[in-house]
């Protein structure tokens, strides 16, 4: 039976959450925020402040994740945490459960699920014995210019045959918070980062409406760091973040392909380009499909908007669009960032899927696919060679910079 709404409460409340998930809720029907959590409390207040003025509710602000799990308000979770912290949390919220202490509806996690495949299956194992719904958040295959370019591709050109190739980059100039940057937090560089979307998004792509059918069968890969090595931004990173990438880097640069097989025998392909040394007017997402007689795309850098400031008025630009590089010149800019990247239609079907008693149409297990698909790439990075896919270990397997042993030297 559905649920009268819908109370939400944020574990985490750092860039994501305050930038994105929680502003829309202002735009879903049956959701109301019910509490944030954040190990700084500040932080958690301000986010909840947000909220309140928002018209989202009169959320709870705590730095106890116990006590937001057991607020009788809170009927599922936003994990949107440090990748480092989320076996923990779930074990904390699985406990909870269990103890009787708690009463949840269901949890939903940030990508990436988490910084390896013995991590993301154990949050999967703890979850599933649970009456808990889950999902998996991953914004980028709910973006309405996604979405419509697989429903016109796949529904008009069904004659000349389904697509055989889908390019996804995603790139910016770095991260905002110190724990990206330290692979042993994080997982890795930009891979972990951001990698799990261009996989998700391309086997999307790739994968029938009605069935996602694809197997995966070889991936090949390559890492660098091109940008946050050189001295002066070294420097910079290790200022403002407290990470020694001449010591201990992480990639900043990835470059993976992941060979698909469909049920009738045929390779397709998924391209995936990802960069924390992107320097333009924004985050830049784009987005191919290629099939034999047609093709689509998507780039969130061609707005159809633009605006201009001057030098004298730099005191006062403030925010344009998210991962900006400059305060005066011209720069595109998104009407409506979080409906352009698809956190609203994501969290809308989380949020219907979740007052359902339903698991979302991307749950936990999709988390560990793309989780899989990762640590195949950093693998064959690391083999300089493609890797079956059937054939990686990848059980117990720790990318090189989450075990501090990186060489950004491609001959290294």
């Amino acid at each position: 039976m559905t649920t009268e709404r819908l109370g939400v409460g944020f574990v985490g409340a750092g860039f994501i959450t305050r930038e994105f998930h929680a502003p829309s809720l202002a735009r879903i029907r049956g959701a109301d925020a019910a509490g944030v959590m954040n190990p700084t409390l500040s932080k958690a207040e301000d986010v909840a402040a947000s909220l309140e003025d928002a018209g989202c509710g009169d959320p709870m602000a705590t730095s106890d994740l116990r006590e937001l799990v057991t607020d009788p308000d809170v009927d599922a979770l936003w994990v949107t945490s440090p990748n480092h912290t989320r076996v923990e949390t779930v074990r904390t919220v699985v406990d909870e459960i269990e103890q009787g202490d708690a009463n949840l509806t269901g949890i939903a996690i940030e990508k990436p699920l988490a910084r390896n495949v013995e991590e993301a299956k154990t949050i999967v194992d703890l979850v599933e014995p649970t009456d808990l719904a889950h999902a998996y958040l991953e914004n980028q295959v709910y973006m309405p210019g996604v979405e419509r370019m697989k429903e016109l591709l796949w529904e008009r050109a069904p004659a000349a045959g389904r697509p055989y190739l889908a390019r996804a980059a995603e790139e910016h100039a770095g991260p905002h918070s110190s724990w990206f940057w330290d692979g042993r937090r994080q997982g890795g560089g930009v891979l972990n980062d951001m990698m799990c979307h261009s996989h998700k998004v391309n086997h999307h792509l790739l994968s029938s409406p009605e069935d996602p059918d694809l197997t995966p069968k070889a991936v090949a890969c390559d890492l660098s760091t091109l940008k946050w090595t050189r001295d002066r931004y070294a420097d910079e990173l290790a200022e403002a973040h407290g990470v020694d990438y001449r010591d201990e880097p992480a990639e900043d640069y990835a470059r993976a392909t992941i060979y698909y097989e469909t049920p009738a025998g045929d390779i397709v392909v998924g391209e995936a380009t990802n960069s924390w040394c992107f320097v333009g007017t924004g985050l830049r997402i784009s987005v191919e499909l290629l099939g034999p007689e047609y093709s689509g795309r998507v780039d969130t850098l061609d707005s159809g908007t633009d605006v201009f400031f001057s030098g004298d008025a730099t005191e006062s630009a403030g925010y344009a669009v998210e991962k900006q590089q400059a305060t005066e010149g011209g720069m595109d800019v998104l009407a409506d960032e979080s409906n352009t990247y698809g956190y609203v239609a994501q969290n809308r079907h989380v949020v219907d899927a979740f007052r359902d008693g339903e698991h979302a149409r991307e749950d936990l297990s999709d988390g560990l696919e793309v989780v899989k698909l990762c640590m195949a790439s950093y693998l064959a990075a690391e083999r300089g060679e493609r890797v079956a896919f059937a054939d990686a270990d990848l059980e117990e397997y720790v990318p090189e910079p989450a075990r501090g042993a990186f060489d950004p030297e491609p001959l290294g």
